[in-house]
């Protein structure tokens, strides 16, 4: 009877079984054995309670991007408002100067006409008073008449001046 190689194989094992089960090494493995069951089952524990401590890490930084997100688009706001009512301002500002300058101009518009004014009437004093002088002087003859035409002549430009 020729015997294959499985066959030993499984015959060695009883055999090793048996020393280990005679020489109590046995209760020793079996000891060994479930202590490291037990050392699997709290490290699969520890995993565990780690995971949920991550879970609750990332809730906790999620619910944080959320409120920085939300702080962040608040602030965006806020600028935009300021922006907007600095646009305002600096064109309220921007129209007062406007009409300053505008009202300045007419000021000055006027000032130039009034003076334009005066200087038109001037001239057609000095000229009325020249004709007049001129009239009269070939009109009233002698000294006498030279003598109120000058006195008249001076009173005129005082009165018109």
């Amino acid at each position: 009877m020729s015997f294959d190689a499985s066959f030993w194989v499984a015959v060695a094992f009883v055999v090793f079984i048996g020393i280990l089960y005679r020489a109590g090494a046995f209760g020793t493995l079996i000891r060994s054995l479930d202590d490291r069951s037990e050392q699997i089952r709290k490290e699969l524990e520890e995993a565990k309670a780690l995971r949920v401590e991550a879970q609750r890490v990332l809730s906790d930084y999620q619910n944080k991007f959320k409120a920085a997100e939300s702080e962040a688009d608040s602030i965006v706001a806020m600028a935009r408002t300021e922006a907007e009512h600095y646009t305002q301002s600096v064109q309220a500002e921007f129209d007062a100067f406007m009409v300053r300058r505008r009202a300045m101009a007419e000021q000055r518009i006027a000032q130039a006409e009034a003076t334009a004014l005066a200087e038109v009437r001037g001239a057609a004093v000095d000229a009325a008073v020249k004709a007049a002088e001129i009239v009269l002087q070939s009109e009233l003859k002698g000294s006498k008449g030279d003598a109120i035409v000058t006195s008249g002549l001076k009173d005129v430009a005082a009165n018109l001046r």
